[in-house]
């Protein structure tokens, strides 16, 4: 049974995959044909033809490989200088840029000159480039909200888990106290296992970082505490002492390694489900993104851990770059768990939602062949031609983002070399959850 529940989880994330990337690629096709670009291929997956039909000018279908999907624009580049699109040079460098221009004029037909991608406007194309990108954003904030608002997420919160008997510092990683350790204000004010603290020093608390807050900003005074204990309000009077704990950041999450001098109480807060509001809901997103950005951009750091993981003995960081295999593994061991079916689904959402997040900023990087790098070469155009302007210099025409397709096959050889070596970690030493 465990089995086919793991071997359902997988499947189940393969049809949201196919579905994020049949979002992603629609932004791009609709786009494409409002701005009356000629669009003769729209394909979910790679490889064999599974299923197509035609509809006007474009053939729908799908693919045997459910590994990404694209859409054919006619007029990717424009023609060289002398108005050739099929000149084939013995130098493999400019052999790159001629094979990338004569396949975007080899469906060229007859009264396709003005449907073409390169003749539209700079900010037409921005638009056609980023609207795939953006359909991926889209459908991440509608997913997070869907898990945040509508099912919520595991958090601390404001009841009690555990009273601390004695005053530790974070930094000595010990539970038990010796005789020279004052007694904690939690223990010495009475506060016990499953109250549920509902306000300090007068300031209602509805959720843990709140009261975090309060209480690291009360060292050295004596403040009331309300809590709910057994169906009664009861208060409580504690004097915050003044101990080593660990540092948080923006977010409110605990920086691992760092700690600062600030008001101890003296418990353990337990972990509960909790729905958020709106408000709350979009400042966890923001701080998402501003992770996922971090993360992004660290991944050249990582690499030396991620090899030692896939070929040496080294273990597999909980933040270790993922692939979808290693999504795929998860989702499977999602459907393992020994958890509530709302929560199963929930952190499947929560595994899509940050999936489609990571295809935004990946394909927003400024490289060919990413979505990004097409924006900035229309953006450099918009920008040489409005500088031509000013100056009263001719017009440059249309900039030759083919010229550039040297530089996108190192970088797709880079981004295919880093998949490979994620593939092999996901296979041989996964990320876990717990």
């Amino acid at each position: 049974m465990t089995t086919l529940m793991f071997i359902l989880g997988i499947g189940v994330f393969f049809i949201g995959l196919l579905v994020s990337i049949a979002w992603h690629e629609l932004g791009h096709l609709s786009t494409a044909k409002l701005f009356g670009i000629r669009v003769p291929q729209y394909m979910v997956g790679f490889g064999p033809t599974v299923w197509s039909r035609h509809k006007g000018d474009t053939e729908y279908g799908v693919k045997a490989i459910p590994l990404g999907g694209y859409i054919r624009m006619i007029g990717m580049f424009p023609p060289d200088d002398q108005g050739r699109v099929s000149a084939r040079s013995t130098s493999p460098w400019r052999g790159m840029i001629e094979d990338a221009r004569s396949a975007a004029f080899e469906e060229l037909k007859e009264g396709d000159e003005t449907r073409m991608f390169y003749t539209r406007k700079p900010w037409k194309r921005v638009i056609v480039m980023f609207a795939g990108p953006f359909m991926n954003l889209v459908l991440a904030v509608g997913l997070f909200l869907t898990v945040l608002m509508g099912f919520g997420i595991q958090q601390q919160t404001n009841t009690v888990a555990s009273v601390s008997p004695c005053v530790i510092a974070a930094s000595q990683h010990r539970d038990t106290c010796k005789k020279s350790d004052p007694a904690s204000p939690a223990a010495a004010a009475g506060l016990k296992n499953h109250d549920k603290i509902l306000s300090f020093d007068g300031k209602p608390t509805k959720d843990w970082n709140t009261l975090s807050d309060l209480i690291r900003d009360s060292a050295g005074r004596t403040v009331p505490i309300v809590v709910e204990r057994g169906g009664q309000d009861l208060t409580l009077h504690a004097t915050i002492a003044t101990n080593q704990v660990a540092q948080k950041d923006s977010s409110g999450t605990y920086v691992q390694g760092k700690y600062v001098k600030a008001g101890f109480l003296g418990f353990s807060a337990a972990n509960g489900v909790v729905k958020l509001g709106f408000g709350d809901s979009m400042t966890w997103m923001t701080d998402r993104v501003g992770d996922a950005v971090d993360n992004l951009v660290a991944i050249p750091g990582k690499i030396p851990a991620l090899w030692n993981a896939a070929f040496g003995d080294g273990p597999r960081e909980p933040d270790s770059p993922m692939g979808i295999v290693g999504a795929a593994r998860i989702t499977g061991d999602i459907a393992t768990l020994d958890i509530p079916a709302s929560q199963q689904v929930a952190m499947f959402v929560f595994v899509l939602a940050g999936f489609n997040l990571s295809l935004f900023l990946f394909n927003m990087l400024p490289l060919l062949p990413l979505d990004g790098g097409h924006i900035a070469g229309a953006l450099w155009e918009s920008l040489r031609r409005n500088l031509a302007r000013v100056l009263r210099r001719p017009d440059p025409g249309p900039f030759d983002v083919a010229k550039l397709m040297p530089v996108a096959y190192v970088v797709a050889g880079i981004f295919v070399c880093f998949t490979v070596l994620v593939l092999i970690a996901d296979v041989v030493n996964p990320v876990k959850i717990s």
